[in-house]
């Protein structure tokens, strides 16, 4: 989990974020990257944390045609971004299918343009692909599941371009925030619904 510290707010304009210098951090040489959006970032963060061979996740903004998005900017609709989570794991442990199949089964995937109470296109679902065969294991998934529902699978299908990190209060939320009304009440609800559905995707309690 990433720690939070105080910063002074006479930083330098461009200096990184806490949560950037720590994203930096992870050897790309033991640990791949993923990328996803699914409504909430909050919720979507801990849900990834929670899974076995996830070494740490982060939440920011993806999708869109802006630089530089921030919470303010995002909310408006206009910038294109979803909120996104970056989820840093280790290739030996669990595969980018797996990531997949936690991604899907861990939303209403047939919900268009946001997830559960979060409706507008900052919440909108977005799967993000970086190479050829991770678009074909998404495409793979999203043709089997679409065989299970009379309405169309929800997400958008897009090439990876660019994460930006949210700001550094956004960065494990509920860890940080457990009796804040949203996190207690949606956050909450639907990561329990995820552990139901893959017990065995767990990390022991003591690693989440």
């Amino acid at each position: 989990m990433l720690s939070l510290c105080v910063v002074s707010c006479g930083k330098a304009q461009n200096s990184k974020s806490i949560s950037e210098q720590a994203s930096e951090r992870f050897d790309d040489e033991i640990y791949e990257r993923a990328y996803f959006a699914s409504g909430c970032f909050w919720c979507v963060e801990t849900i990834y944390e929670s899974v076995k061979g996830v070494e740490e996740v982060f939440s920011g903004y993806s999708g869109g045609h802006t630089e530089n998005p921030t919470y303010e900017s995002s909310n408006t609709g206009k910038t294109g971004h979803a909120e996104a989570v970056e989820v840093i794991y280790n290739p030996d442990v669990v595969s980018f299918k797996t990531l997949v199949e936690v991604y899907f089964g861990s939303q209403d995937v047939t919900q268009q343009n946001g997830q559960g109470p979060d409706v507008g296109s900052q919440y909108r679902s977005i799967i993000f692909y970086q190479n050829e065969e991770e678009k074909q294991i998404i495409e793979e998934k999203i043709e089997t599941l679409s065989k299970d529902y009379d309405k169309p699978i929800a997400a958008e299908v897009m090439p990876f371009e660019k994460f930006w990190m949210a700001e550094d209060y956004h960065q494990d939320y509920k860890v940080n925030n457990p009796n804040n009304p949203y996190i207690k009440n949606i956050s909450v609800p639907r990561f329990r619904r995820f552990k139901v559905r893959f017990p065995e995707l767990l990390k022991p309690k003591s690693e989440r």
